[in-house]
């Protein structure tokens, strides 16, 4: 049984800085690619960034250069890391974390990013 919990969500004002963490704890195997995903009210989920598990990085371009994204692992357990960097208000949403598998994704339950103009 995979699990990802998630935590770092918050308010801040805009040009602030948070840093979301997930831990991603169970069953999984060693080539995997671990991400973060957002949706805003009535918009689509879509993606912030992601990173394998060689450190291979892909950001979105309405982040690059404001957002960082890292991961690590101990003692089985691999954590993935958003450090979120000159927050704007469109920012703001429900940020998910994303594991994927070579046979499925898994997703957190997601924890919220508000960004006051």
């Amino acid at each position: 049984q995979v699990q990802l919990v998630e935590s770092g969500g918050g308010l801040v004002q805009a040009g602030g800085s948070l840093r979301l963490s997930c831990a991603a704890s169970g069953s999984i195997f060693s080539s995997n690619t671990m991400g973060w995903y957002r949706q805003a009210p009535g918009k689509q989920r879509e993606l912030v960034a992601t990173i394998t598990s060689v450190r291979s990085t892909n950001y979105a371009d309405t982040v690059k250069g404001r957002f960082t994204i890292s991961r690590s692992r101990d003692n089985g357990k691999n954590t993935v890391y958003l450090q979120m960097d000159s927050l704007k208000p469109e920012d703001a949403a429900v940020y998910y974390c994303n594991l994927q598998l070579p046979y499925r994704d898994y997703w957190g339950q997601g924890t919220h990013v508000t960004v006051s103009s």
